[in-house]
Protein backbone atom coordinates (compact mmCIF):
# COMPACT_ATOMS: atom_id res chain seq x y z
CA UNK A 1 0.00 0.00 0.00
CA UNK A 2 1.42 3.37 -1.00
CA UNK A 3 2.07 5.98 1.65
CA UNK A 4 0.57 9.41 1.78
CA UNK A 5 2.51 12.57 2.49
CA UNK A 6 4.35 12.41 5.82
CA UNK A 7 5.21 15.30 8.12
CA UNK A 8 7.72 14.92 10.94
CA UNK A 9 7.58 17.75 13.47
CA UNK A 10 10.90 18.05 15.30
CA UNK A 11 11.32 20.08 18.48
CA UNK A 12 14.51 22.12 18.73
CA UNK A 13 17.43 21.14 20.97
CA UNK A 14 17.90 22.32 24.53
CA UNK A 15 18.67 25.92 25.44
CA UNK A 16 19.97 27.37 28.68
CA UNK A 17 16.48 28.68 29.39
CA UNK A 18 15.02 25.18 28.94
CA UNK A 19 17.53 23.83 31.43
CA UNK A 20 16.71 26.62 33.91
CA UNK A 21 12.94 26.14 33.63
CA UNK A 22 12.49 29.61 32.13
CA UNK A 23 9.48 30.29 29.86
CA UNK A 24 10.96 31.18 26.46
CA UNK A 25 7.91 31.76 24.31
CA UNK A 26 9.11 33.81 21.34
CA UNK A 27 12.25 35.13 23.05
CA UNK A 28 15.09 34.30 20.66
CA UNK A 29 17.41 32.04 22.67
CA UNK A 30 20.25 29.99 21.13
CA UNK A 31 20.95 26.29 21.71
CA UNK A 32 23.35 25.44 24.51
CA UNK A 33 26.08 22.80 24.20
CA UNK A 34 23.65 20.02 25.11
CA UNK A 35 21.17 21.27 22.55
CA UNK A 36 23.78 21.33 19.79
CA UNK A 37 24.71 17.72 20.57
CA UNK A 38 21.04 16.76 20.57
CA UNK A 39 20.50 18.42 17.20
CA UNK A 40 23.46 16.62 15.67
CA UNK A 41 22.31 13.26 17.03
CA UNK A 42 18.73 13.77 15.82
CA UNK A 43 20.00 14.81 12.40
CA UNK A 44 22.02 11.59 12.06
CA UNK A 45 18.84 9.58 12.72
CA UNK A 46 16.46 11.59 10.56
CA UNK A 47 18.78 11.85 7.56
CA UNK A 48 18.26 8.10 7.15
CA UNK A 49 14.60 8.80 6.37
CA UNK A 50 15.64 10.80 3.27
CA UNK A 51 13.37 13.81 3.81
CA UNK A 52 12.35 15.76 0.73
CA UNK A 53 12.10 19.18 2.37
CA UNK A 54 12.83 21.01 5.62
CA UNK A 55 11.00 24.04 6.99
CA UNK A 56 11.82 25.79 10.26
CA UNK A 57 10.59 28.39 12.68
CA UNK A 58 12.60 31.59 12.32
CA UNK A 59 13.80 31.50 15.95
CA UNK A 60 17.50 30.74 16.44
CA UNK A 61 17.05 27.52 18.42
CA UNK A 62 14.89 26.00 15.69
CA UNK A 63 17.04 27.25 12.82
CA UNK A 64 20.19 25.80 14.39
CA UNK A 65 18.46 22.44 14.84
CA UNK A 66 17.27 22.53 11.22
CA UNK A 67 20.77 23.45 10.04
CA UNK A 68 22.17 20.27 11.60
CA UNK A 69 19.74 18.19 9.52
CA UNK A 70 20.38 20.28 6.41
CA UNK A 71 24.09 19.55 6.72
CA UNK A 72 23.34 15.82 6.69
CA UNK A 73 20.85 15.92 3.81
CA UNK A 74 22.13 18.77 1.60
CA UNK A 75 18.63 20.28 1.64
CA UNK A 76 17.84 23.98 1.85
CA UNK A 77 15.85 25.12 4.88
CA UNK A 78 12.73 27.20 4.31
CA UNK A 79 11.81 29.54 7.18
CA UNK A 80 8.25 30.32 8.29
CA UNK A 81 7.45 32.71 11.15
CA UNK A 82 4.12 30.94 11.72
CA UNK A 83 6.05 28.01 13.22
CA UNK A 84 7.25 30.09 16.18
CA UNK A 85 6.52 29.06 19.75
CA UNK A 86 3.50 30.53 21.54
CA UNK A 87 3.78 34.21 22.39
CA UNK A 88 3.67 34.12 26.20
CA UNK A 89 3.37 37.82 26.91
CA UNK A 90 4.63 38.94 30.31
CA UNK A 91 5.57 35.36 31.26
CA UNK A 92 8.43 35.30 28.78
CA UNK A 93 11.75 35.19 30.61
CA UNK A 94 10.25 34.17 33.95
CA UNK A 95 10.95 30.86 35.67
CA UNK A 96 8.08 28.51 36.45
CA UNK A 97 8.49 29.39 40.15
CA UNK A 98 8.22 33.11 39.42
CA UNK A 99 5.11 32.57 37.28
CA UNK A 100 3.52 30.45 40.02
CA UNK A 101 4.18 33.18 42.58
CA UNK A 102 3.12 36.16 40.46
CA UNK A 103 0.00 34.79 38.71
CA UNK A 104 -1.00 31.58 40.51
CA UNK A 105 -4.60 31.33 39.27
CA UNK A 106 -3.72 32.03 35.65
CA UNK A 107 -0.76 29.66 35.85
CA UNK A 108 -2.96 26.87 37.20
CA UNK A 109 -5.49 27.41 34.41
CA UNK A 110 -2.69 27.26 31.80
CA UNK A 111 -1.15 24.18 33.39
CA UNK A 112 -4.46 22.29 33.31
CA UNK A 113 -4.96 23.07 29.62
CA UNK A 114 -7.46 25.93 29.68
CA UNK A 115 -7.37 28.16 26.60
CA UNK A 116 -6.26 31.26 28.49
CA UNK A 117 -3.74 33.91 27.48
CA UNK A 118 -0.35 33.20 29.10
CA UNK A 119 0.76 36.18 31.12
CA UNK A 120 -2.68 37.69 30.55
CA UNK A 121 -1.56 39.21 27.25
CA UNK A 122 -0.17 36.25 25.30
CA UNK A 123 -1.48 33.95 22.60
CA UNK A 124 -4.08 31.26 23.25
CA UNK A 125 -3.51 27.62 22.39
CA UNK A 126 -6.24 27.78 19.75
CA UNK A 127 -4.53 30.74 18.07
CA UNK A 128 -1.20 28.95 18.16
CA UNK A 129 -2.64 25.70 16.80
CA UNK A 130 -4.39 27.50 13.94
CA UNK A 131 -1.28 29.29 12.64
CA UNK A 132 0.98 26.24 12.96
CA UNK A 133 -1.55 23.95 11.24
CA UNK A 134 -1.95 26.47 8.44
CA UNK A 135 1.80 26.56 7.87
CA UNK A 136 2.17 22.77 7.94
CA UNK A 137 -0.65 22.26 5.44
CA UNK A 138 0.87 24.76 3.02
CA UNK A 139 4.39 23.34 3.18
CA UNK A 140 3.11 19.75 2.91
CA UNK A 141 1.63 20.63 -0.46
CA UNK A 142 5.15 20.97 -1.93
CA UNK A 143 5.94 17.28 -1.43
CA UNK A 144 4.46 14.28 -3.21
CA UNK A 145 2.65 11.32 -1.64
CA UNK A 146 5.24 8.99 -0.14
CA UNK A 147 7.65 11.84 0.61
CA UNK A 148 8.59 13.33 3.98
CA UNK A 149 8.59 16.95 5.15
CA UNK A 150 10.52 17.80 8.33
CA UNK A 151 9.12 20.76 10.27
CA UNK A 152 11.54 22.09 12.91
CA UNK A 153 9.60 23.98 15.54
CA UNK A 154 8.80 24.18 19.26
CA UNK A 155 7.10 22.09 21.92
CA UNK A 156 3.91 24.11 22.20
CA UNK A 157 3.74 24.52 18.44
CA UNK A 158 3.88 20.77 17.94
CA UNK A 159 1.32 19.88 20.62
CA UNK A 160 -1.25 22.45 19.54
CA UNK A 161 -0.58 22.37 15.81
CA UNK A 162 -0.85 18.58 15.63
CA UNK A 163 -4.14 18.47 17.50
CA UNK A 164 -5.55 21.17 15.23
CA UNK A 165 -4.50 19.18 12.16
CA UNK A 166 -6.03 16.00 13.58
CA UNK A 167 -9.29 17.74 14.42
CA UNK A 168 -9.12 16.73 18.09
CA UNK A 169 -11.91 18.46 20.07
CA UNK A 170 -10.39 21.24 22.20
CA UNK A 171 -11.51 19.72 25.52
CA UNK A 172 -9.32 16.65 24.87
CA UNK A 173 -6.08 18.51 24.09
CA UNK A 174 -4.71 18.26 27.66
CA UNK A 175 -4.55 14.45 27.49
CA UNK A 176 -1.67 14.55 24.99
CA UNK A 177 1.86 14.82 26.39
CA UNK A 178 4.43 17.40 25.40
CA UNK A 179 7.51 16.73 23.26
CA UNK A 180 11.09 16.53 24.56
CA UNK A 181 14.00 18.47 23.11
CA UNK A 182 14.94 16.96 19.72
CA UNK A 183 12.07 14.47 19.92
CA UNK A 184 9.50 14.34 17.17
CA UNK A 185 5.92 13.62 16.16
CA UNK A 186 4.94 12.10 12.80
CA UNK A 187 1.72 12.58 10.84
CA UNK A 188 0.63 10.87 7.64
CA UNK A 189 -1.99 12.17 5.24
CA UNK A 190 -4.61 9.67 4.11
CA UNK A 191 -6.22 9.43 0.68
CA UNK A 192 -9.25 11.35 1.94
CA UNK A 193 -6.88 14.17 3.06
CA UNK A 194 -7.24 13.35 6.78
CA UNK A 195 -4.11 13.41 8.91
CA UNK A 196 -3.36 10.51 11.27
CA UNK A 197 -0.82 10.36 14.09
CA UNK A 198 1.80 7.62 13.62
CA UNK A 199 4.51 8.65 16.15
CA UNK A 200 4.55 11.02 19.14
CA UNK A 201 7.41 12.26 21.34
CA UNK A 202 9.69 9.73 19.64
CA UNK A 203 13.45 9.49 19.48
CA UNK A 204 13.83 6.36 17.39
CA UNK A 205 13.16 5.87 13.71
CA UNK A 206 9.49 5.22 12.80
CA UNK A 207 8.55 1.64 11.99
CA UNK A 208 5.62 0.34 9.97
CA UNK A 209 2.63 -0.95 11.93
CA UNK A 210 2.06 -4.60 11.07
CA UNK A 211 -1.09 -6.50 12.02
CA UNK A 212 -2.47 -3.77 14.25
CA UNK A 213 -5.96 -5.33 14.27
CA UNK A 214 -5.03 -8.99 14.11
Amino acid sequence: MSRGRQVLLLRHGQTGWNAAGRFQGQTDIELDDVGRRQAKRAASHLARLSPSAIVSSDLLRARATAAALAAQTQLEVAVDVRLREVYAGSWQGLTTTEIDEQTPELRQAWRTGADVRPGGDGETRLELGKRVAEAVREHAEIIDPGELLVVVTHGGSISNGVQTLLGVPREYWPVVSGVGNCHWTVLEQQRDARWVLTEHNAFSLPEDVVGDES
